[in-house]
């Protein structure tokens, strides 16, 4: 008779069960920390629940965006800075639904590692909570993957949605821009999380230093890279409440050139200076060190600017003053014209 086999576990295989009810007790006054009136039930159900009842008007129409952080989280995990990577995570989302006009409601995320860390979890979910109470929306819930074998020790991977809801009246497509309008822009907090890979070839090919201080730059390269995405919800909605935009960008992956042309109706051209917003010491040193062309960078990167708004002079003035009310930046950065869908970027890093 062949001896019995020494029965295995999910643990020993890979996967604790008990760690990952740890980290949900760990996270649980992060995402609690979030909840609005539209949420039902608590952290731990098999799905979220969020009440529309008191979010509803006339025509309401739910709007939904997803992405991740990308090669951002390569910094993080050498550094050993997960606390802000969880803001890259819920801007990257809130943001695209913003610049369709709607109110974030809800966000859910999706952390996936090889070896399930309840105390780096809970680092990163905290990050997640914070940038969901600054943009208006709850923490609805989301999934922590303990995937033994498939991510290395250490590693780990951020995706998330976010869904937000804006009356069919106010839905901002773009179709109404028209040569003549302004383009305003609103500041960016750095690289924000888009050409990370092209970043982590710069600084490999050159040999630098993620904990060496570099030109006109107040941190360390590294800590600099790991600034997290600027969250626009709270600058925008009162200028969204307050007057009318026919236009919306977020400056993400495909910088100026691929992402205006999304808004712009046919007969269209953006123009924009960039001698007229203020450039953040890492795009050109990323430029220098990289021998990257200034087309490239302005392709790639937001080279300063998050969000466009785009609108008539006379509701340009009032977003300026809506936005001054509330001590917020805005630079008065180029202007719609004739053309073919395209845009034409001067000055700037082309300066450089």
């Amino acid at each position: 008779m062949s001896e019995k086999k020494k029965g295995l576990t999910y643990a020993e295989a890979g996967v604790d069960i008990d760690a990952g009810e740890r980290e949900v007790e760990l996270i649980k006054k992060s995402v609690q920390s979030t909840y609005t009136r539209g949420v039902m039930g608590d952290i731990g159900g098999f799905g979220g629940l969020f009440r529309l009842k008191d979010e509803l008007s006339d025509d309401p129409i739910l709007v939904s965006g997803t992405d991740g952080v990308g090669t951002k989280l390569r910094l993080a995990i050498e550094m050993g800075i997960h606390d802000t990577i969880g803001q890259d995570c819920v801007a990257m989302s809130v943001n695209d639904v913003l610049v369709q006009g709607a109110r974030p409601l809800f966000f859910l995320d999706y952390i996936a590692t090889g070896k399930l860390e309840p105390e780096l979890m809970a680092e990163i979910v905290k990050g997640v909570a914070n940038a969901c109470i600054e943009s208006g929306c709850a923490l609805l819930g989301g999934e922590t993957a303990e995937m033994a074998g498939f991510y290395a020790k250490g590693d780990y991977d951020v995706a998330g949605f976010a869904v937000g809801i804006v009356d069919r009246k106010d839905l901002i497509t773009g179709e109404d821009i028209a040569p003549g309008d302004v383009i305003l822009g609103l500041p960016s907090t750095g690289v924000h999380s888009n050409g990370y890979s092209l970043v982590r070839r710069i600084i490999k090919d050159n040999g630098l230093s993620l904990d060496k201080v570099y030109g006109d730059m107040d941190k360390p390269l590294g800590e600099v890279l790991l600034t997290p995405t600027r969250l626009y919800p709270k600058p925008v909605i009162p200028v969204l409440k307050g007057t009318k935009v026919n236009g919306m960008v977020h400056i993400t992956g495909g910088g100026f050139y691929d992402n205006i042309p999304r808004v712009l109706p046919k007969g269209t051209r953006a123009v924009l200076d960039a001698e007229k917003w203020p450039l953040l010491p890492i795009f050109p040193f990323l430029m220098k060190e990289g021998g990257v062309e200034p087309r490239e960078m302005y392709r790639t990167y937001n080279c300063g600017l998050g969000m466009l708004l785009i609108m008539n002079r006379e509701n340009a003035e009032k977003a300026k003053e809506i936005l001054k009310s509330i001590h917020e930046p805005v630079y008065e950065v180029g202007e719609i014209t004739e053309g073919n869908q395209d845009v034409v970027v001067t000055g700037g890093l082309f300066n450089e």
